[in-house]
């Protein structure tokens, strides 16, 4: 009876397609013989590719490129359907519709000269709602809740890497600008080859940029699909694993893993997943490895939650792992991670102009600096740099009276080191001056420009010993853009540089490492790109609102006969590292990895549109781009952290031009090499092209005790160091 019943229902679902939606149940033409063939209606009979192509233009809508489904484009295709935006100025042009089309095996449709398609699914298609999209970040800044209208999603792409399956993935892609964020989102879909059938399965949001990937977390045979809404330094990502259903049409489903509790009776697991809800990932995942320990047997619907949980932790431990140059940043990391005391530690090591910096991070936190106190005092009220912490939020965010009177009710009856807490809230305030603290006689690690100069005011300049008036050697004046004063590196301006009024030159010329190596290296790249240097020994300095300058002399001056307009870069050998991987070519690339060449020369195309450097419009075909550009070199480096090389190309304004049109106007300077970075995700994260030649990468190199590469950049004046910020997704 039940088998009888859900024939009756499938015939009788598949009658009414028929009646309303002939198109829909084209796939049955598979089973059955070709004199009982369904036809449908005239607009949905085989047409050849002009035929459909003008059919969409018809409509008023643009036909994208095809995709193949099967293999083999010829035989069956996904075709993305665009609508062009009125009164935009970036990404006109978006998806409203999805059609597969299947090669027409009817015998009055075989010809020799055309090839006649058959629709055997279609879906519209509306972006996500901007509510949605925005919802990571709303909380983290002062974004607008955002309202229902739907965004544009203007990309279409198969999601590679998922685990062998009867089914076909993709990804819809759409991008928004919202604040310092750039926004990614869009829809997963699954293409069911056996019914013909395609469907929207999941709507995604990435505060990253980046698109949704396949990713081994549980351990199974079958990977996760792994969404990261990451929001600054706070771990946000959402996993959800592919689980079998019996429906007709689609016989998968994608099913998040949550943190509710499950039907699993322990309380240690149920303090640790309220604990992994607030943000301490760390102490979270100790707790149910212990009860592991303790039991053997784990439901898979836990388990799957404990490598959740494991994959947020491995991201606060990188982070507390890192050195960073930011004291706040490097206290925030702590407390994110659940290193209480280490966190305390750097908080009473920071100087007044840091204590501010960190005052000021607390009060902006939004909630999740507080949930992870109040979940530690749960766990244990007795903590005492937890009870600081709570101080100190309490006191950053109301005041110093609102901090005590929640000390003294919150712990009624607990002891309290109220001595303690008392010297860190006035730190807070910056009422105690903490000295600065530095390394005496560390190794000397200075960058900055260099400039000869004829002419030196001795009364300027802070000396050890008396400046000598030798006109036979060449004096350097260098400009300091930063330097490492044995803790931690400091950057131009030098506003909270304050040296003592009882011996300054004796302070700075420790602080800078000069007791122990005063020689640098002073170097030019003349136009042809030849590097000359000269060693220079650092004589002098001076600090002046917070501008800080060193006087060097040189035996033998840098020749610079070829006058380019590059600067002289001052650095001493202890400061960088320079990185310099083999680069290859496009074409190599494309030949290495033809899937990832498929993605990197049409997204470094698009680049050199968005930046005004070869003409906009239609996107050329990969071959047509590799013939332009292939030549072109690239280097591969991972350039913000996450494991997954960037790509750096840098090319002259010559090369440029020979893109460019004869009657576009030339290169103001051709001299000067441009660069462009592109993410993992095929997003421009730095750029030298569509600016002034005052701005140049001229190298990337490691910094001493930094995480990850740094760029090397040559301003109108200077030379600046920027490194990629998690938080802000863009180099600072």
């Amino acid at each position: 009876m039940l088998g009888t019943g859900a024939l009756v229902a499938a015939f009788a679902w598949i009658s009414f397609l028929f009646i309303f939606n002939p198109s829909q149940v084209a796939w049955v033409n598979k089973l059955l013989p070709g004199w009982v063939q369904i036809n449908g209606n005239k607009s949905d009979r085989p047409l050849t590719l002009s035929q459909i192509q003008s059919a969409i233009t018809n409509q008023g809508n643009i036909a994208g490129e095809r995709i193949a489904v099967d293999g083999d484009i010829k035989n069956s295709f996904l075709l993305p359907i665009y609508k062009q935006r009125q009164n935009c100025q970036s990404d006109c042009r978006e998806i409203v519709e999805l059609r597969v089309y299947q090669h027409a095996s009817d015998a009055e449709f075989q010809s020799n000269s055309q090839n006649y398609y058959q629709v055997t699914t279609q879906i519209a298609i509306a972006g996500p709602e901007e509510s949605f999209v925005i919802a990571p970040i709303v909380n983290a800044t002062d974004a607008n809740p955002g309202s229902s209208i739907s965004l544009p999603v203007t990309e279409i792409k198969r999601l590679e890497g998922a685990s062998p399956s009867p089914g076909i993935w993709y990804y819809l892609r759409g991008q928004r600008q919202e604040s310092s964020y750039n926004l990614a989102y869009g829809h997963i879909l699954y293409y069911n080859p056996q019914r013909f059938h395609l469907q929207q399965m999941q709507s995604w949001t990435s505060s990253q940029g980046k698109t949704p990937q396949w990713q081994q977390v549980t351990g199974s045979n079958t990977k996760e699909l792994v969404i990261n809404q990451t929001v600054g330094l706070e771990p946000q990502l959402r996993v959800y694993q592919i689980q079998s259903v019996k429906t007709f049409l689609n016989p998968v489903e994608l099913e998040e893993i949550d943190l509710k509790p499950k039907n699993f009776s322990n309380s240690t697991y149920k303090t640790a997943l309220k604990v992994a809800r607030n943000g301490l990932w760390t102490p979270a995942l100790a707790s149910l490895q212990s009860l592991k320990k303790q039991k053997k047997n784990i439901p898979a619907i836990v388990q799957a939650q404990i490598d959740l949980i494991r994959l947020h932790s491995q991201l606060t431990k990188t982070q507390a792992d890192t050195t960073w140059a930011s004291p706040g940043q490097q206290v925030l990391v702590n407390l994110i991670d659940g290193r209480w005391n280490k966190a305390l530690e750097v908080f009473k090591a920071s100087p007044p102009q840091n204590a501010k910096e960190i005052s000021a991070l607390l009060k902006a936190d939004s909630g999740k600096l507080w949930s992870r106190v109040d979940s530690a005092l749960q766990l244990n009220p007795h903590r005492r740099e937890v009870q600081a912490w709570g101080a100190l939020i309490v006191a950053a965010q109301q005041g110093e009276a609102p901090a005590y009177a929640w000390l003294k009710e919150e712990f009624k009856g607990k002891q309290v080191n109220l001595g303690e807490i008392s010297t860190l809230l006035k730190q807070l305030k910056g009422e105690i001056t903490v000295k600065p603290e530095f390394l005496e006689n560390h190794t000397s690690r200075i960058i900055g420009t260099a400039k000869k100069i004829t002419q030196i005011n001795t009364s300027e300049w802070l000396t050890k010993e008396p400046l000598g008036e030798d006109k036979g050697n060449n004096w350097y004046l260098i400009n300091v853009s930063a330097f490492h004063n044995g803790k931690n590196w400091l950057f131009s301006p030098f506003t909270n540089l304050n040296l003592p009024k009882t011996a300054p030159e004796k302070s700075l010329r420790s602080q800078l490492g000069l007791d122990t190596d005063s020689v640098l290296q002073i170097a030019v790249w003349s136009a042809n790109g030849e590097q000359q240097t000269t060693s220079a020994t650092i004589k002098a300095s001076q600090l002046k609102n917070g501008k800080l300058q060193l006087l060097a002399i040189a035996a033998d001056p840098i020749n610079n006969s070829n006058k380019s307009n590059s600067q002289a870069l001052a650095v001493t050998a202890s400061a960088l590292e320079w990185v310099q991987p083999s680069p290859i070519t496009l074409a190599q690339l494309q030949e290495q990895n033809p899937q990832r060449g498929n993605q990197i020369l049409p997204a470094i195309w698009r680049s050199l549109q968005t930046t005004n450097q070869v003409a906009k419009g239609k996107t050329p075909s990969v071959q047509q781009i590799q013939q332009k550009i292939g030549h072109y070199p690239i280097q591969e480096i991972d350039l913000t952290g996450n494991g997954k090389p960037e790509i750096v190309l840098t090319v002259s304004a010559e090369a440029i031009s020979s893109l460019q049109s004869k009657n576009s106007s030339p290169s103001k300077n051709k001299t000067r090499p441009r660069t462009v970075i592109l993410s993992d995700s095929n997003a421009i994260i730095y750029t030298d092209f569509g600016k002034s030649s005052a701005q140049t990468l001229t190298a990337i190199a490691n910094l001493w005790q930094t995480n990850s590469p740094s760029l090397l950049i040559e301003n109108a004046n200077n030379y600046s160091i920027k490194r990629w910020l998690s938080k802000n997704q863009r180099f600072e």
